[in-house]
Formats: C-alpha cells, sequence, structure tokens
C-alpha cells in the first residue's frame, strides 16, 4: 500500500517559512540597530566636539538640588576663604543711651570691615552705621588680636567709612578692590563677615539685581544710589564685610538686608570706594553727591492712564526747586490704592540716557554727574515732550543727632 507524500512534503514548506521569517526579523532588528547606534554614536561625537570647542579653564561646577550651576574659572571656596579670612575684621564699639529715667549705660555695637592698602597706608573699610556716635572702637584680626582705631572719614549718605589703628604690619592683608562695573546680573559674589557675632562667616549668591537705590534712615532718607542686590545670606554683623567676586576681589561692601526677606541682600558697589576713597582718607568726608532736589513718584501704568499720558516710566515730580525749572505737581488723587501728587513734570531721559523710575535717576546722578554739573532733562509737560537744561545742586550736609 503506499504512504501519501504530502503531509511531510507541506511540513518542509512551512519549516521553510518559518526559517525565512526569523531571518528576516533578525536582519531587520540588526539593522535596526546598527542605524540607531550610528546615529546615536554621531549625535555624541557632535557634543564631545561641541565641549571641547569650549575653552578650557578648569571650570567647576556647583550643584544644589536639581540645578548644576557652570562657573567660568576653576574656584576652590575653601582656598579662597583662606586667602581672604584674615583681611576680614570684627569692628566693636560702645553706644551711650538712656533709660526712661535718663540714665544713661552702653551696648554694644558690632559689625565687620575689611583692609584696604591705600597708597601704601593699612586702612580699614566699613559701613558708617557700625561706628556712627560709637565709642572706644576697635577692629580684631581672625587670630583674635585687637587693636583701637579711630575714624578717619566717613559718608552718611553712601554709608561709608575709613578706620585707622595701629597695628603691626604683619597683621594687615589687603584685599584688591575691583571695579563693580565689571558685574553682571548672575555673576556668583561671595559675602564674608561676621553674623551675629560669628566671626569669619561666609556664604554665597549671585547678583541678583543693579542699580537698586535704597534709604536708610542715617542718610536723612535720601537714597543710595547704584546698589547692588544679591542673593548671598546676609544677616546683622555682616555690614560693612566684603562682597568678592570669585577671584577674591571685592566688588562692594555689604550694607543692609530688607526686613522678613529670604536671599536678598543689599552692597555699597565698590566703585563708589574707589570713587570716594582719596577724600574720605584725606579730608575725613565726602561732600560731592549731586542732588535735583525734587521729590515725586515713579511713574506707573495706572498713573499714565489717569493723567491721560502716553507713557508709563519715567519719574513723576510731586516737587522741586523753582532754580531747577522743573514744575512741581498741582494736586492729590488716588491712584490704585496709593495717594500720587499729580500735574508736575514727568523726567523721561537725562543726557540722553531713558529714566524708567527712581533708580535709574539716581544711580545716573550718582555715578556720571558732579555739583554744579548742567544736565540735560527730557521732560514731558503737559503730555508734550521737551528739553530742560537743569544746574545740578550739592546735597546738604547731615547734622548727627
Amino acid at each position: 500500500m503506499e504512504v501519501s507524500q504530502e503531509p511531510r512534503g507541506r511540513r518542509l514548506v512551512w519549516l521553510v517559512v518559518v526559517v525565512v521569517v526569523a531571518l528576516s526579523l533578525s536582519l531587520g532588528g540588526l539593522l535596526g540597530y546598527t542605524i540607531s547606534y550610528n546615529s546615536i554614536s554621531s549625535r555624541i561625537t557632535d557634543l564631545e566636539s561641541r565641549l571641547a570647542s569650549i575653552p578650557k579653564q578648569n571650570s567647576t561646577y556647583l550643584i544644589g538640588g536639581n540645578a548644576t550651576y557652570f562657573l567660568s574659572e576653576n574656584v576652590s571656596l575653601s582656598k579662597l576663604y583662606g586667602q581672604v579670612r584674615e583681611s576680614v575684621v570684627t569692628v566693636r564699639g560702645l553706644l551711650m543711651q538712656y533709660d526712661i529715667f535718663r540714665r544713661a549705660y552702653y551696648t554694644q555695637v558690632q559689625g565687620s570691615g575689611f583692609v584696604c592698602n591705600y597708597t601704601g597706608k593699612m586702612i580699614v573699610i566699613t559701613n558708617y552705621h557700625v561706628v556712627q556716635n560709637a565709642i572706644n572702637i576697635t577692629i580684631t584680626f581672625s587670630n583674635g588680636n585687637a587693636y583701637a582705631t579711630t575714624i578717619m572719614g566717613s559718608d552718611p549718605y553712601e554709608d561709608l567709612a575709613v578706620l585707622s589703628a595701629d597695628a603691626p604690619q604683619n597683621e594687615w592683608k589687603p584685599l584688591q578692590i575691583e571695579s563693580s562695573s565689571s558685574l553682571e546680573v548672575g555673576d556668583p559674589v561671595i559675602a564674608v563677615g561676621n553674623p551675629y557675632g560669628l566671626a569669619g562667616s561666609m556664604t554665597i549668591g549671585i547678583v541678583s539685581a543693579l542699580g537698586r537705590t535704597i534709604t536708610e534712615d542715617l542718610t536723612g532718607r535720601y537714597p543710595i544710589a547704584s546698589i547692588i542686590q544679591t542673593s548671598a545670606p546676609i544677616n546683622p554683623g555682616n555690614s560693612g564685610g566684603p562682597l568678592l567676586n570669585y577671584q577674591g576681589q571685592v566688588v562692594g561692601i555689604t550694607t543692609a538686608i530688607m526686613s522678613d526677606s529670604q536671599g536678598l541682600g543689599f552692597a555699597v558697589p565698590s566703585n563708589t570706594i574707589l570713587r570716594e576713597i582719596e577724600s574720605l582718607v584725606t579730608k575725613g568726608s565726602y561732600e560731592q553727591h549731586p542732588w535735583l532736589g525734587a521729590t515725586g513718584t515713579d511713574m506707573r501704568f495706572e498713573i499714565a492712564r489717569y493723567i491721560g499720558v502716553n507713557v508709563s516710566y519715567g519719574w513723576l515730580v510731586a516737587s522741586a526747586p523753582s532754580e531747577t525749572g522743573l514744575r512741581s505737581g498741582t494736586g492729590q488723587a488716588r491712584i490704585a490704592g496709593s495717594l500720587v501728587t499729580i500735574g508736575g513734570d514727568i523726567i523721561i531721559a537725562i543726557d540722553g540716557t531713558r529714566i524708567k523710575n527712581f533708580d535709574d535717576l539716581s544711580t545716573y546722578l550718582e555715578e556720571q554727574t558732579l555739583p554744579g554739573q548742567t544736565v540735560q532733562l527730557m521732560i514731558l509737560r503737559n503730555n508734550v515732550a521737551m528739553s530742560l537744561q537743569v544746574k545740578l545742586l550739592k546735597r546738604p550736609a547731615i547734622t548727627s543727632p
């Protein structure tokens, strides 16, 4: 009897089909892997090439949370601290006060300062408010050695004071003062000082804003212009200490904090120190602060809409001396919850520089002008732009209480 060969042939066909499919899948996978690998390899090679093109500066990284901050130069914070710590001093003094029965007693005031070499003479720079009305002022170096000091000069308008002490030469480790004009928002900075008496404390942060204006009671509420805003933590006792760049150069002097804020501190720029230091050391004061003699308020959209003008920036004059030629306000209005003096000129530019607010105006005057100088103001009067020449005044001297 003959046995059929059909089932065997059919199985053979199916076997061939399976083998072909398996080979096809394997070849497809291998081809896909090869293409993907080549693509990824090409991207990696391109990335390596781009990284290699970055100038090699022994770069370093600061990692915080999920963010990595790239710094332009190799910085060892511990090494930098070791370089500057001996240049930062603790400034102490006694302040006479009176109780409710008018009996005198003394309290201790404390802040920070740093050593500077002014034409071969070693001095300490600090804030004026640290030594204001203080007696028995001393400076203490990081090694614990303390010396009596005298105030060589001061400028309450910029919260600066210069001290001298009869300390041996080996105690003085001066810091270099660098122009703050090189600073940009985002630049890393270091604050070294003595917060709450904790000597030699260092904090780091960035420049969070430039050209701020702050006022303090000691300035008679006149503005301190061109202030550096920083996120480096600053606390009571830091006042007078240096704000440093990552080369260990002084770019500012820490001066104030904003109450109830977090990561918001202020520093007088080093340009102010460089501008005033000669006068403070040789004359004991600095009296070249220009003044418009005017009061006013920053323009806002709500004010512009209320008074019917087409600019929402600038500085609205509330009052001004007649000799300036500026028109003062003529009335008051409550706008967006605030009482605003209206009817005065709006300053929108000075010597061709756009003025957005009082920060801009104060910074320009302090950095670019002197008392007695004539400036060209662009103002808006009755919604008409016009030019006005104004001779700058000099701020009156502050009388200490």
